[in-house]
């Protein structure tokens, strides 16, 4: 792992594997707000996803904005954000034990009523700008696999109910038997499952309505515009230069929401946050598949990994498709290869054929036979960034006054992007109050000492050995459901 940390990220290439959401491009994907660069701003914002989208909005809300400038590689919305799974879904238990024991019961708490939030937020925001990107909420099951992944769902839900609350909205799960699991989601050979509030979007449809609207207040889109290099600047108001093949471009401050590619301009997060190419397929169901569609989003959790799937809700294209994602731990040595490539352009061979086959395999007998136009309507790639300690990194970049940072969403954007880009935005106009403190995790904040921890990899993944054969555990398969809530 340490040699694939320490690989250095490339610029986004320009000939990406193509994804489902994004075909066809919108009007603005190929969008230049002005023929010619501007000399100097007052505010670059470097990429087009959520994070630099929602962070542009809210700071053209300011009423003391001046210019804002944003540089986009690619297309608008082409990277991590436009290409992943579209699963507004937190499930806060699975890192909640981690976390209280490497920060605490209070920030444990903090991160987990964020996510909740969040996914609120989002879909509250859809509503109220009316932005058609087939917004649904629901419920989303995981379908655990492995004893000790499904003892760990109890512990850690319950430690949850004990510190949240058992009121609170983002400590509400509920527990299915194994029995329960196969007639009720259609699967079988499980330990049992855990069902609780979540969503879906298409989240190319959703940032494209941001870009939108932070258009409308007078945002500055550059597409097919690379961030070349971020330099110091001796320049009048301008503290920084960044560098593009069109030309330089002073700025007040610079902001990286650049995901799994910051080390590119930033190298002292080099190793520190690491890109992850992830696959992902878009999926006819099958015959035997319920002909009204599924009714909850799914994951699927085993011993060292797991798959996500959403179903395109009615109303939407290709309603039913059901969209898969996941599986990197199914290559040769658990995907080591996938860490450190910025390379969306290729689809691994391996990953591949196992998320064609993923939800067959799970459906099993439910599944029946494939669609007679074919199972795969399309796949593809898209690169995420991870942290060495398993959270973002927001705020100023240690070491450049102005230069701040908004990254490394560890596969959770949908999550986290929305609400965190409104906290930096807070940190950036100087009112990084207590307020702020009071719901925005201190464990995501930049810092030297966040510079000097060592990559392991994802984390949260596996459960301890301790909860691997616990048989009796008041989690055990087979349980009554009063018991199984405890």
């Amino acid at each position: 792992m340490d040699e694939r940390a320490g690989l250095a990220p490339t610029l986004p290439p320009s000939n990406p594997t193509s994804s489902y959401w994004q075909d066809p491009l919108h009007q603005i994907s190929n969008h230049r707000t002005t023929r010619e660069l501007p000399k100097s701003v007052s505010t670059i914002i470097i990429g087009s996803g959520i994070t630099g989208a929602s962070i542009a909005y809210n700071v053209l809300g300011k009423s003391d904005t001046s210019s804002v400038l944003m540089l986009e590689a690619r297309t608008s919305c082409s990277g991590a954000t436009g290409r992943n799974g579209g699963h507004t879904k937190a499930a806060s238990y699975r890192a909640f034990l981690d976390n209280v024991q490497g920060q605490g019961e209070e920030e444990a708490a903090k991160i987990a009523r964020l996510e909740y939030k969040n996914i609120k937020a989002v879909h509250a925001f859809i509503r109220e700008h009316k932005i058609d990107c087939d917004s649904w909420e629901g419920d989303t099951v995981d379908i655990i696999y492995d004893m000790g992944q499904w003892n760990r769902a109890g512990k850690a839900i319950s430690a949850m109910k004990r510190i949240l609350g058992e009121d609170d909205p983002a400590a509400q799960y509920k527990f299915h038997s194994a029995s329960e699991t196969a007639e009720k989601f259609l699967t079988e050979g499980a330990m049992g499952s855990v069902s609780y509030e979540a969503g879906s979007i298409n989240a190319y449809k959703f940032v494209i309505g941001i870009l939108a609207l932070a258009l409308t207040r007078g945002l500055n889109l550059q597409t097919e515009t690379p961030a070349l290099k971020i330099s110091g600047s001796s320049g009048g108001k301008s503290r920084w230069t960044v560098e593009t093949p069109r030309g330089s471009i002073g700025a007040e401050r610079v902001i990286m929401a650049t995901n799994g590619y910051t080390a590119y301009l930033y190298p002292p997060v080099k190793g520190i946050i690491v890109p992850l190419r992830g696959t992902v397929a878009a999926q006819r169901p099958g015959t035997s598949m319920p002909k009204e569609g599924l009714r909850t989003t799914y994951s699927f959790i085993y011993g060292n990994g797991y798959e996500y799937m959403i179903f395109r809700p009615p109303g939407s294209a290709f309603a039913g498709d059901l969209v898969i994602g996941g599986c990197s731990t199914k290559a040769p040595n658990e995907g080591l290869y996938e860490w450190g490539t910025t390379d969306d352009t290729a689809i691994d061979p391996d990953i591949g054929q196992y998320v064609r086959d993923s939800a067959a395999g799970y459906f099993g007998s439910h599944w029946g036979e494939d669609d007679p136009d074919g199972r795969i309507r399309k796949q593809w790639t898209g690169i995420m960034g991870y942290s060495s300690q398993g959270f973002p990194l927001v705020g100023m970049a240690p070491g450049g006054e102005n230069l701040w940072m908004a990254a490394s969403f560890q596969g959770s954007g949908m999550v986290l992007c929305f609400l965190t880009a409104k906290a930096l935005v807070t940190m950036m106009d100087g009112e990084d109050d207590d307020d702020m403190n009071d719901w925005f995790p201190r464990a995501f904040r930049t810092s030297e000492g966040r510079l000097k921890h060592k990559f392991q990899g994802r984390l949260h993944e596996k459960a301890p050995m301790d909860l691997e054969n616990k048989a009796g555990s008041e989690t055990q398969l087979e349980t009554d459901e009063q018991t199984i809530r405890n």
